[in-house]
């Protein structure tokens, strides 16, 4: 998610005037930039800091965010962490680079939470709240990889994702997130388009019981939607495999949902036990 946003600053830190940076040597400025992107990134900092001592407040903003990204580039994560904080508590007016700063903190967070420093989290927790719907997203499946335990208070925002995002590639993250999560609120975040007018199946429903008994010793249920996406994932050399034994990866879940209610197995074993699989 992050990318076309640094791409966005890096156009910005080449293409911005001089003149919006009025009160420093145009040299000093100029070498900065140079060094950043010949990725000098100690030089670079030490160059960013001039600038910051020598501008006015606008021109001392937007050092610091270079400087912290000078550090983040360093590896020096905890400093780097600090000085993206000074840059937003500057209260910037460049909104690209403030959306970038405070993902940039959050990707700090979650790798120094990683690495054993649970105090991160709550910078985490502060951009599940952003107005940014960007920083929102980023933080929120920046938390889906630490897990349940951690990553729970991220469901609202997952969900969000998917009632209001048409983006594919954003829409399947946030899926496999919350499934990561909380396979209840995927499903109550994500109906199947049945569910939204439409007679098509919408789960899957694997039973097994053993010799005698009255109810199920397994009970599986499990979203076609979802079965679906874990289909149209498979790698190519497994596509191919079944198209050769007669099955389209592409279509298969959509003529099955299209069927309606139906039982797809049934099996009798010698010993008494029985597997039902049906969709409806």
């Amino acid at each position: 998610m992050r990318t076309p946003t640094v791409a966005l600053t890096a156009m910005a830190l080449l293409v911005a005037p001089a003149a919006g940076w009025a009160q420093v040597d145009a040299q000093t400025l100029r070498n900065a930039k140079t060094l950043f992107f010949d990725r000098q990134y100690a030089e670079a900092r030490a160059a960013w800091q001039e600038v910051r001592e020598a501008g006015d407040g606008r021109e001392t903003g937007s050092a610091l965010y270079w400087i912290a990204r000078c550090s983040e580039k360093l590896g020096e994560d905890d400093r780097a962490l600090e000085e993206y904080g000074q840059y937003l508590d500057s209260r910037p007016s460049d909104r690209t680079l403030r959306e970038e700063a405070k993902t940039s903190r959050v990707a700090l967070a979650a790798k120094l939470y990683k690495s054993g420093e649970p105090r991160q989290l709550d910078v985490m927790l502060g951009a599940l709240h952003d107005p940014s719907r960007t920083v929102r997203y980023f933080a929120a499946l920046q938390m889906a990889s630490l897990g349940p335990a951690v990553g729970h208070p991220a469901v609202p925002v997952l969900q969000e994702i998917l009632e209001k995002e048409t983006d594919e590639d954003l829409v399947e993250r946030a899926k496999l997130a919350l499934l990561r999560l909380d396979r209840k609120a995927l499903a109550e975040a994500s109906p199947p388009p049945a569910r939204r007018g439409g007679g098509s199946a919408t789960w899957i429903r694997v039973r097994v019981w053993e010799k005698g008994a009255s109810k199920p010793q397994l009970s599986l249920n499990l979203p076609v939607f979802l079965a679906d996406m874990v289909f149209k994932s498979l790698p190519d050399e497994t596509r191919d495999d079944l198209r050769k034994e007669g099955f389209d990866a592409q279509s298969f879940w959509e003529r099955l949902k299209r069927s309606g209610p139906t039982d797809i197995l049934t099996v009798e074993g010698k010993d008494g036990g029985r597997i039902q699989v049906w969709i409806e």
